[in-house]
């Protein structure tokens, strides 16, 4: 993929981390105005105060937002905070209403992203004004879906852009809500030199406890800032209470958070320590993946214990061979390496499922 050019006037014009927050859906004026007070009270104001007015659900009959009356309420923030707010929207109407109401920016959401249509239909909808969008990545790690999305709101003349990170759906890792997959994010930035990159832990973890430790290694990786659902009774809300902390939880967490240099303002030896530290970071996602392929392959151990079926079929391992091979070599990795990598993971494969055989055995006297 060919590289963008830096554009001066890209992004947000970020100068420190971006701190977004307010609560995952607008629910009532009551709501709204009680956690301005308590991010007032707390002293934990954002510089971007986001609420859910249109939510878009799996299945109907869910809460799906209040609609345009909620967009009335964000004069509440502006009384009590005086901050900028953002919204998400998902379709051309939505996108005008938000312009109507003076929303200062506008997200699209992940569910929106994965459909080209719709996008273009909000680009259309935003032609000729100057407010700033921010895209969550898709459903799917896709980049080059993410980054269609972002060049269709650049080629109405949206400038000032940047992206959220916000994890990527895995029916099989069930630590995350979903799956950060640190390399796209990072990949994005590299591929989009000045793009700033958001991250949003709430919908990546799903849960409060989690949160910190993937906020701060989205800094660790140099993003640029963090979106955080906030709620006064994150217990009682009436959308993603699980995810969602009180400001005063919020402060802790932004108060503990190491905040890092970005790697454009650091030093040569500091960029290289830097990259060093997110090489690390990498490292241990490798290791994540391959603890969960292990257990996942422990599981065909047993189906095939139970219907006495042999560890090695080599139809299989040829088509794994061969498949993930030409994958690899697809993403500038060579030949050589893709197949003594499949031969060492197949190897230890092969190895745990026999044990598994062997230890179900029964002992011959």
């Amino acid at each position: 993929m060919k590289p963008h050019k830096q554009i001066k006037d890209w992004g947000l014009g970020l100068n420190s981390p971006l701190i977004i927050a307010g609560p995952c859906s607008a629910e009532t004026p009551e709501q709204i105005e009680q956690i301005c007070k308590e991010m007032k009270e707390e002293n934990m104001v954002p510089q971007l105060f986001r609420a859910g007015i249109w939510k878009p659900r799996t299945r109907p009959g869910s809460f799906e937002g209040v609609g345009e009356e909620g967009l009335k309420w964000m004069e509440i923030v502006r009384h009590h905070l005086n901050i900028p707010i953002t919204v998400e929207v998902g379709n051309a109407a939505h996108a005008e209403l938000a312009l109507k109401h003076k929303i200062d920016v506008l997200w699209i959401g992940a569910r929106t992203t994965v459909n080209p249509f719709a996008v273009q239909e909000i680009a259309e909808a935003l032609r000729g004004s100057d407010v700033p969008v921010m895209i969550k990545n898709p459903m799917n790690p896709d980049l080059d879906l993410w980054i269609g999305a972002l060049e269709r709101m650049h080629a109405v003349g949206i400038d000032k852009l940047a992206a959220i990170h916000r994890g990527f759906s895995d029916a099989y890792d069930k630590r995350f809500r979903n799956k950060p997959n640190w390399s796209m994010p990072i990949h994005l930035k590299r591929v989009w030199t000045g793009m700033e990159v958001i991250n949003d832990p709430s919908h990546i973890v799903g849960r409060r406890d989690g949160l910190q430790e993937v906020a701060q290694r989205a800094m660790n990786f140099g993003l640029d800032g963090l979106m955080i659902e906030t709620h006064h009774d994150p217990d009682q809300a009436w959308s993603d209470a699980k995810q969602q902390v009180t400001p005063k939880r919020l402060k802790e967490m932004i108060d503990s958070i190491d905040f890092k240099e970005p790697l454009e303002n650091m030093k040569p030896d500091e960029r290289l320590q830097d990259l060093r530290r997110a090489v690390d970071h990498l490292d241990d996602q490798l290791l994540d993946i391959l603890q969960e392929r292990f257990a996942v392959i422990d599981h065909i151990g047993e189906h095939k214990r139970e219907h006495h079926l042999t560890v090695f079929q080599s139809n299989r391992w040829k088509e794994v061979m061969e498949s993930r091979t030409q994958k690899g070599v697809a993403k500038n990795l060579s030949e050589k390496f893709m197949k003594e990598l499949l031969y060492c993971i197949h190897e230890e494969s092969v190895k745990r499922q026999e044990k598994q055989l062997r230890e179900a055995e029964p002992i011959k006297k």
